[in-house]
């Protein structure tokens, strides 16, 4: 299927590795130049050199309040133009409240919320321009509270809310903006986490990942590919009557409404 995103411009955040990887490849083969993202230089040339289209790398900590329109004027420099953002960057600590740190709070909330509002915030006018679109990945927890995850959960809340309030300013202006929910996807990330829970039941990683899976009552974790499909799709003019769209793609871990 033709997604007609060709010779479109993107930026993509948190590109070097998981689910932003996947995007980047999936977009690039969809015929996408891209501005890619990430902390890591020597990932982001690693993800640059396996995407078939044009793409140049930025690399750059976006909790740093001047990266994000630093980011954008490179991007509009080197293309010409910027045609979409998809908001990817971010990764906060797990744990109990009680356990979770002042700092731990502010590195939570300044990459993956404060990163996107002021992405966001410098690439509107340029998607005004050119009719674009945003996608921003938040989280299943941004719905249903865990104990485990009080700042993810937090900082997903507030990123959706963020999606309805720049969807209906994009009404007006011309930019669809629209949002997913990943459940547990086979990251490194996940494999961490997998680590974790296999050192302290006393299990193999095999069997921890079975129950983690269990726990969530999921048939299986997803792939990263799977996520960047939907995101494909989500800036094609497929999806022209998505606008504040909530798209939880987790394998009926939500049970939610």
């Amino acid at each position: 299927m033709d997604l007609r995103l060709a010779g479109q411009t993107a930026i993509v955040t948190g590109a070097s590795r998981g689910i932003g990887r996947a995007i980047a490849e999936c977009l690039s083969r969809e015929g996408m130049r891209l501005v890619l993202t990430a902390r890591s230089a020597a990932l982001l040339d690693e993800v640059a050199a396996a995407c078939p289209g044009e793409t140049w790398v930025f690399p750059a900590d976006l909790r740093e309040p001047s990266v994000p329109a630093d980011l954008v004027a490179f991007a509009v420099d080197r293309a010409g133009a910027l045609d979409h953002l998809v908001n990817n960057a971010g990764a906060t600590r797990r744990g109990p409240f009680l356990d979770l740190s002042e700092a731990d709070w502010q590195d939570g909330f300044s990459l993956k919320f404060y990163g996107a509002v002021r992405c966001a915030r410098a690439a509107w006018p340029h998607l005004v321009r050119s009719r674009g679109s945003i996608v921003n990945i938040s989280g299943i927890g941004g719905r249903v509270g865990d104990a485990q995850f009080a700042i993810g959960g937090s900082v997903n809340a507030a990123l959706l809310n963020l999606t309805k309030v720049l969807a209906d300013q994009g009404v007006a202006d011309g930019v669809r903006v629209n949002a997913i929910n990943p459940g547990s996807v086979a990251t490194d990330r996940l494999a961490g986490r997998i680590a974790r829970q296999a050192e302290a039941d006393g299990t193999s990683l095999d069997e921890a990942a079975r129950t983690l899976a269990a726990n969530q009552r999921v048939a299986r974790f997803g792939k990263p590919e799977e996520i960047a499909a939907a995101v494909a799709f989500l800036l094609s003019p497929l999806s022209g009557f998505c606008q504040g769209s909530i798209l939880d793609i987790d394998g009926g871990q939500n049970r939610a409404l």
